[in-house]
């Protein structure tokens, strides 16, 4: 027994080494493999692919390399060489990766209804309506006691939306006056219902009578209605949708999302530019009335830009047809087109490129870096300007989404949707579509 224990140490002294030998191997492959060009194809191979039905789209697939085929199952794509598959029929089909007869990968394939919107490009002026009032600020009340502000003491912040004045509803600045004054002259508080982000409050609010002016104040600043210019984006001529903007309009004081009750947007012309420098970014100046006929109305106000109805069909004179779009996995950096105005209501395409383009799954903003490229736009803007947001952009012979936001420092260059979040706002949700058709 005592000769039998140093064999026994040695046995796990080389056991141990062996363990530690093995882990260092694995963590070397853990570390290693994801580095290696095959393993990196083959992680790329998506487990599920959409594409429309149309012409122009196709699904190009990772190779993994000559001895490993990629074959189809289903009536819905055609190959058309080794890794290039287009639509053929809506519905659903399988693509195997094999190698010597045996299954490395499978790709679920959900073949849609095709898209086809026009594309905007034109000045649009926009009014919007908050839902209830907007609380922008807060002033000072000159009473017998003294400089207060009752909105304040009431708590109530700025961003704030004022719905309800006693349980009435309140939509436009002038309704709230008359509850003031009644409120004032008769001693009595009134029962405000606010909201504030995804929370409702309820508080009292005492007016206070400004010695100055010998009228009932409430010690705030309101607002009911925003206006601004952008650019439209696309437009549904069989259910007359329209999307503009690619970005939410927020209030310029509160810096929040304006939660509308509704809105319009007509006609605009570009007046003037001025131009972007880095640190500073430019600016279309154009001029519109609100008093003017409209052409749409605003039902939406979204991360993704403003939705509704256009009353009547818009023209840009440069792509007045209904184009096909593209897939977010669709999109190749590159060179590319954008559709804006620069003077007058003259809508022209200038050369931009694609920097970068992520194949988004889910609905995000800032999918793709944008540089314009086109001289005559340089010169004119100096890159992306405000006002030119909502410009789509074209790819080929498709609309794959809308300039949203320039880089501060670097004006020729700035962010991009897709355009299928764009499109989902609008009521064409495409991502449940495939999930339907793939269950």
């Amino acid at each position: 027994m005592v000769w039998g224990w140093p064999r026994r140490v040695n046995w796990v002294k080389k056991y141990s080494k062996i363990r530690i030998f093995t882990g260092i191997l694995l963590l070397t492959a853990v570390l290693v493999l994801p580095f290696l060009k095959p393993v990196q194809q083959y992680l790329s191979i998506p487990n599920q692919a959409v594409a429309l039905n149309n012409s122009a789209s196709s699904l190009d697939m990772p190779v993994l390399g000559k001895n490993v085929t990629i074959d189809s199952s289903g009536e819905s794509i055609q190959a058309v060489d080794s890794s290039v598959f287009y639509p053929k029929k809506q519905g659903n089909s399988q693509l195997m990766y094999e190698a010597a007869g045996l299954p490395l990968k499978k790709v679920d394939v959900s073949v849609l209804e095709d898209i086809r919107v026009i594309p905007g490009g034109q000045s649009i002026g926009v009014q919007l309506h908050t839902l209830g009032v907007l609380v922008v600020g807060h002033h000072q009340v000159k009473s017998d006691n003294g400089m207060v502000s009752p909105g304040e003491k009431a708590d109530i912040q700025v961003g704030d939306v004022i719905l309800k004045i006693n349980d009435e509803e309140i939509k436009k600045m002038e309704e709230v006056k008359p509850f003031v004054e009644k409120a004032g002259k008769e001693n009595e508080a009134l029962s405000l219902t606010i909201k504030r982000d995804n929370e409702t409050i309820e508080t009292t609010l005492n007016p206070v009578k400004n010695k100055k002016e010998d009228e009932y104040r409430i010690g705030l600043y309101i607002r009911d209605s925003a206006a601004g210019i952008g650019t439209m984006t696309f437009y549904d001529p069989e259910t007359k949708n329209y999307g503009a903007l690619g970005h939410v309009i927020s209030d310029m004081d509160t810096q929040k999302p304006i939660e509308i009750h509704n809105g319009s947007v007509v006609r605009s012309k570009v007046t003037s530019i001025e131009k972007g420098n880095n640190g500073t970014p430019g600016e279309k100046q154009a001029k519109f009335s609100v008093k003017d006929k409209k052409i749409g109305s605003i039902t939406k106000n979204s991360p993704f830009g403003i939705f509704g109805k256009l009353n009547k069909k818009i023209k840009n004179g440069k792509y007045d047809k209904p184009m096909p779009i593209a897939l977010p996995h669709e999109v190749k950096e590159g060179p590319a087109k954008i559709l804006t105005v620069l003077d007058g209501e003259e809508v022209e395409a200038f050369d931009v490129k694609i920097v970068s383009s992520v194949p988004q799954k889910f609905p995000a903003k800032k999918g793709m870096v944008v540089k314009i490229t086109d001289e005559e736009l340089l010169n004119k803007t100096g890159g992306i300007v405000q006002g030119m947001s909502g410009s789509p952009i074209i790819q080929g012979d498709k609309i794959i989404g809308a300039v949203t936001h320039v880089f501060v420092n670097d004006p020729t260059s700035g962010y991009g949707v897709h355009i299928e979040w764009m499109l989902q706002e609008a009521g064409i949700k495409v991502k449940e579509q495939s999930k339907q058709e793939a269950s």
